[in-house]
């Protein structure tokens, strides 16, 4: 590693008086398990200098409510509240900008990740050798077990995948358990994705090998109270993930998901069009309006579902999002028509005019949806 940029040395626990360590608690309807992981991490980091930070995803459920409660009686307890966002990876990254202690953990609040092995991470950082240290369950002596065949499965793919495609060197990159140094999160943070659940994947990625990385067995625990998070999403987070990092960052994981809805959209539109002039009949204007149309109201329903979930519109919101969406489709098709016609009069080379004008309308489209569909309020 670089000699400009080594860290300095975390201030040692016998600094009395000194914060030492944040917790970080992403939370999303646990109102049942916060008090619980709470009084766990007292008794855990007992005679340590620490504070914890729930950033709660404005539960339905007023998690924020019960944090809150916990707050007033206990002044190392903090809460922040996000409104309009969504996300583990992104609510981690406030948290631990947020906080004031050198070093942060990463922990889940369903009560599975082993809070008694905090202290050992802390005391690996605070000697100055390791950046970031792991919670495995993938080295001797870590445990699986609570999985299920399917997450099981699941898991070992999405950590196979991370390891040969991303070339990343550790056993378990796909841990939501770990402690970093700040400063050296600090650095990572400016190119970290506030989508999807794997934050640790993206901030070991994202580093390079610049990393000073330890990892310590654990057994993950099964969850007590609530429901897991995890659905099939999850998937698709993690292979727009992959491609960013592949991509060194050049295109965002939010782009990657928006252009696949994009190529979805292009299937539902040569099915319309079919449909209209097979099953209906109608002349070839109209058809290609009907598959147009289609395209542009699925892809507005998946994009909305899935690619700006974390600003997912509801109610009215809906209908006129669906009404800007389509005014910004319709000016990317213009540009989209005016770009190939200008690439196919320089070389008349029909797939490359219609590659660009693609290129031109997908990049229109996901910019001005950014701007007036699903802005952030």
């Amino acid at each position: 590693m670089n000699d400009a940029i080594q860290p300095r040395p975390v201030s040692p626990p016998q600094a009395a008086g000194l914060l030492q360590l944040s917790v970080i608690v992403p939370t999303f309807n646990e109102r049942d398990n916060v008090t619980t992981l709470f009084r766990r991490l007292e008794a855990a980091l007992a005679g340590t200098a620490f504070e914890v930070i729930f950033v709660d995803d404005n539960s339905p459920d007023g998690t924020w409510d019960v944090v809150r409660a916990l707050a007033r009686e206990d002044g190392r307890v903090r809460c922040i509240r996000r409104i309009g966002r969504r996300g583990l990876s992104g609510a981690c990254i406030e948290g631990i900008l947020a906080s004031s202690a050198p070093c942060a953990a990463v922990i889940d609040a369903d009560l599975q990740h082993d809070e008694t092995q905090l202290s050992k991470m802390l005391a690996l950082l605070q000697g100055g050798e390791f950046d970031l240290v792991v919670g495995s369950r993938y080295i001797e002596g870590g445990s699986a077990d609570s999985f299920n065949r399917q997450r099981a499965g699941a898991s070992a793919l999405a950590t196979e995948v991370a390891k040969r495609v991303l070339r990343v060197k550790i056993a378990d990159p796909m841990s939501g358990f770990f402690m970093i140094r700040r400063d050296r999160f600090e650095q990572l943070a400016p190119q970290l994705s506030t989508q999807g659940f794997k934050i640790l994947l993206d901030i070991v990625a994202t580093a390079r090998g610049n990393l000073r990385i330890k990892e310590i067995p654990y057994t993950f625990g099964s969850r007590l109270h609530g429901e897991s998070k995890l659905d099939s999403m999850v998937a698709l987070d993690f292979l727009g993930l992959v491609l960013a990092k592949l991509t060194h960052d050049v295109v965002s994981l939010r782009f990657l998901l928006f252009a696949m809805v994009g190529s979805i959209g292009l299937i539902v539109h040569f099915v319309a069009l079919y449909a209209a002039l097979e099953a209906f009949d109608w002349p070839f204007p109209e058809a290609q309006a009907c598959g147009a149309l289609s395209a542009m109201t699925s892809n507005f329903l998946l994009n909305n579902f899935l690619t700006y979930r974390d600003q997912r519109l509801k109610g009215l919101a809906i209908l006129r999002g669906l009404l800007l969406f389509y005014l910004v489709c319709s000016v990317g098709l213009l540009a989209n028509v005016g770009v190939a016609f200008s690439v196919y009069d320089q070389e008349p080379i029909w797939w490359l005019a219609g590659a660009a004008g693609a290129l031109m309308g997908v990049v229109w489209n996901y910019a001005m949806s950014g701007l007036f569909v699903w802005r952030k309020r």
